[in-house]
C-alpha cells in the first residue's frame, strides 16, 4: 500500500541518557586495554616493556582495572542521577590505575602515561561540567609528574625524563581545553536537533488533526490517479460504507468515475470547471476541485471534495425569498378580485329569476374560484413560510401519533397501515413542516387509491439506510403510478394529474423536506406499488 513518509515521535533524552551510551563504548574500550595489559605481560615478546621493576603490582593492578569495568553498565543503567558522579569516579580510577601501571613499568620510559590523553579526552566528552573535565586533566598531569618525580627519587629514570613529562602535561591540558567546547557545541547541537524534530512531529500531527476534521473531503492523487491519503470528509462523500483505513491505495475512478473523468480532463489541460455530480444514487450532490503540489517532482496533486448540498440549498432559499415576495404580492392582488367574482356568482345563484343555465354557468364560476382560492392559498404557504424549528422526534411513536389524528379528522373510512420495526428511532425534523409532508402525501396516496381500486388505503413504513445514516419514511399506495415520462415533471410547481388538483401540493413538500436537510423522491416498490420516501438524518438507534 503506497503511503506518504509519516515521522515517528522522537523519543525524549536526556543529556546524561545521551552520554551513556559513549560512556559504554568508554567502558568496552578500558575493558579491553586491561586484557591488552595483562596479554603483554604473559607475551615473551613484549614482557619485557611491561611490569618490570614490580610484576605483582602489575598483574593485580590489570586485573583489578578489568573487575571495575564489569558491575558499571548495569550500574549506569538503574542509576541515571548520579551518571556525572559516577563518570568522575571512573576517571579518578583510571588515573590511578594508569599511573600505578606507569609506575611498575619504568614511568616515562614505559610510554604507558600516554594513554591518560585519552581518559583526559572521554572526560572532556562525557562531563558536562567544564570545571570538573579540568579537573580530570590537571589530576592526570599531576600524577604524571609525581610518578616521575618518585622513580627519579628512587634511581629508576635521569632527570631529564622531566621534560617530557612536563610536555605530555601541556598535551593532556590541550586535548582537554580543545575537546571541551567541540563537545559542547555538540550537544547544544543534537539538542536543538532533537526539538526541532519533537517540533516537526507536533506540527505534523497537528495538521493531521486539522486536515482529519475538516468538513472539506482531502485526497492525496499521484499522477497515475491513486489515492495515497485521504481525510474523513472524503471518505464520508465518497465512500461511506468503508472505514477510511482501508481506503489508501486505490484507483480514484474506484470512488467515482466522473470524478477521476474530471482529474484526467484536468491534467491534460490544466483547466478545470467545477461541475457537480453524485458518487452514487441517492447521494448528495459533490463538486471536485484540483490544486497540484509545488514544487512536486512526482506531479502530486490535492483533489478537494465538497458536499454541495449547502450550495443548493442555499440558492433554494434565495429562489424562494424572491418568489416568495412575488407571489405574495400577485396573490394579494389576485384574492381581491376573486373575492368579488364569488361574490357575485354566490349572488346569481340566489337569484328566483336564474335559469337552469345560467345556474350552471354559476356553479362553474364558483368552482373555479374556489380552485384558483385553493392555489392562491398555496402560494401564500410558501411566501410566509418560516424557518424551520427541527427538534429530535421519537419516529415510531409520533407516526402512530399523526396517523391516529389523521384519521380521525377524515371521518370517512380509509385504512393507514405503519410498518416500523424501530422504536427507538430518533429522527431531526420540524414536527409542523413532518405532519404538512404527511398529510399532503396520504391525501394523494388514499385519493390516487380510491381512483385505481375503490378503496382508500395506504401504508407507510420505516426502513434505515445503515451506509448512508439515513431513515427512510416511505408512504405507499395502490394508485396507478406515475408515467416515466412524467417523472422529471413530478415536483415543478403546478403540475398535477388530476383535474381538481392545484398542483403545489408536491412542490411544497419538497420544500419542506430539503429545509429540513431530507429528500423527497419517488421510489416505485418491486411490486408495482407508488412510493414516495422521505430520506431524513438518523440520530441514534
Amino acid at each position: 500500500m503506497n503511503r506518504p513518509d509519516i515521522l515517528t515521535q522522537p523519543t525524549a533524552q536526556l543529556p546524561s541518557n545521551q552520554n551513556l551510551a559513549l560512556f559504554r563504548v568508554y567502558i568496552g574500550y578500558r575493558s579491553l586495554l586491561s586484557v591488552v595489559l595483562l596479554i603483554m605481560l604473559v607475551s615473551p615478546n613484549t614482557r619485557q616493556l611491561v611490569g618490570s621493576l614490580n610484576p605483582a603490582l602489575y598483574v593485580g593492578v590489570s586485573l583489578a582495572y578489568l573487575a571495575t569495568s564489569v558491575p558499571l553498565v548495569g550500574s549506569l543503567s538503574t542509576r541515571l542521577k548520579q551518571s556525572q558522579r559516577l563518570m568522575v569516579v571512573v576517571f579518578l580510577v583510571d588515573i590511578i590505575a594508569i599511573t600505578l601501571l606507569a609506575d611498575t613499568s619504568g614511568g616515562m620510559v614505559s610510554g604507558l602515561p600516554i594513554l591518560l590523553v585519552i581518559t583526559v579526552a572521554a572526560s572532556a566528552v562525557l562531563i558536562s561540567n567544564r570545571t570538573l573535565a579540568t579537573l580530570i586533566a590537571a589530576l592526570s598531569v599531576l600524577a604524571i609528574l609525581l610518578d616521575t618525580v618518585w622513580l627519579i627519587l628512587r634511581g629508576t629514570l635521569e632527570t631529564n625524563t622531566l621534560f617530557p613529562a612536563g610536555l605530555l602535561g601541556l598535551l593532556i591540558f590541550g586535548v582537554s581545553l580543545m575537546v571541551q567546547p567541540i563537545a559542547h557545541r555538540l550537544g547544544r547541537a543534537e539538542e536543538l536537533a532533537r526539538n526541532r524534530a519533537s517540533d516537526l512531529y507536533t506540527l505534523q500531527r497537528l495538521n493531521e488533526q486539522i486536515v482529519q476534521h475538516m468538513q472539506t473531503g482531502i485526497l492525496l492523487v499521484n499522477s497515475e490517479g491513486m489515492v495515497r491519503v485521504m481525510n474523513k470528509a472524503a471518505a464520508g462523500l465518497l465512500a461511506p460504507e468503508r472505514p477510511v483505513t482501508v481506503e489508501h491505495g486505490r484507483q480514484l475512478a474506484d470512488y467515482c468515475p466522473e470524478l477521476a473523468d474530471q482529474f484526467e480532463h484536468w491534467k491534460d489541460s490544466g483547466l478545470h470547471r467545477a461541475k457537480p455530480f453524485t458518487v452514487m444514487e441517492g447521494a448528495p450532490p459533490v463538486i471536485a476541485n484540483f490544486r497540484e503540489l509545488q514544487p512536486n517532482p512526482q506531479r502530486e496533486a490535492l483533489v478537494f471534495v465538497e458536499d454541495y448540498t449547502p450550495v443548493t440549498q442555499y440558492a433554494q432559499s434565495l429562489k424562494l425569498s424572491s418568489l416568495g415576495r412575488l407571489t405574495a404580492s400577485i396573490a394579494h392582488e389576485i384574492r381581491n378580485p376573486l373575492g368579488a367574482i364569488s361574490h357575485a356568482a354566490q349572488l346569481l345563484q340566489e337569484s328566483p329569476d336564474l335559469s337552469a343555465s345560467d345556474q350552471r354557468m354559476a356553479d362553474i364560476i364558483q368552482h373555479h374560484c374556489e380552485r384558483v382560492n385553493q392555489i392562491v392559498e398555496s402560494v401564500m404557504q410558501i411566501s410566509r413560510r418560516e424557518p424551520p424549528k427541527p427538534e429530535y422526534l421519537l419516529l415510531a411513536p409520533w407516526l402512530t401519533e399523526f396517523v391516529g389524528d389523521y384519521l380521525k379528522a377524515q371521518n370517512r373510512p380509509a385504512e393507514v397501515t405503519i410498518d416500523c420495526d424501530y422504536q427507538e428511532l430518533l429522527v431531526e425534523f420540524d414536527p409542523e413542516n413532518l405532519q404538512r409532508v404527511l398529510t399532503n402525501l396520504l391525501d394523494n396516496a388514499l385519493r390516487h387509491s380510491k381512483l385505481a381500486t375503490g378503496k382508500e388505503t395506504a401504508r407507510v413504513r420505516v426502513d434505515m439506510d445503515f451506509a448512508a445514516h439515513q431513515c427512510q419514511l416511505d408512504v405507499i399506495d395502490t394508485g396507478e403510478g406515475i408515467p416515466p415520462t412524467e417523472l422529471s415533471k413530478l415536483f415543478e410547481p403546478f403540475y398535477t394529474t388530476i383535474e381538481e388538483g392545484s398542483g403545489m401540493g408536491l412542490y411544497l413538500c419538497k420544500e419542506l423536506c430539503e429545509i429540513n436537510n431530507a429528500n423527497l423522491n419517488y421510489h416505485p416498490t418491486n411490486g408495482g406499488e407508488s412510493c414516495f420516501r422521505i430520506s431524513m438524518n438518523q440520530r441514534a438507534l
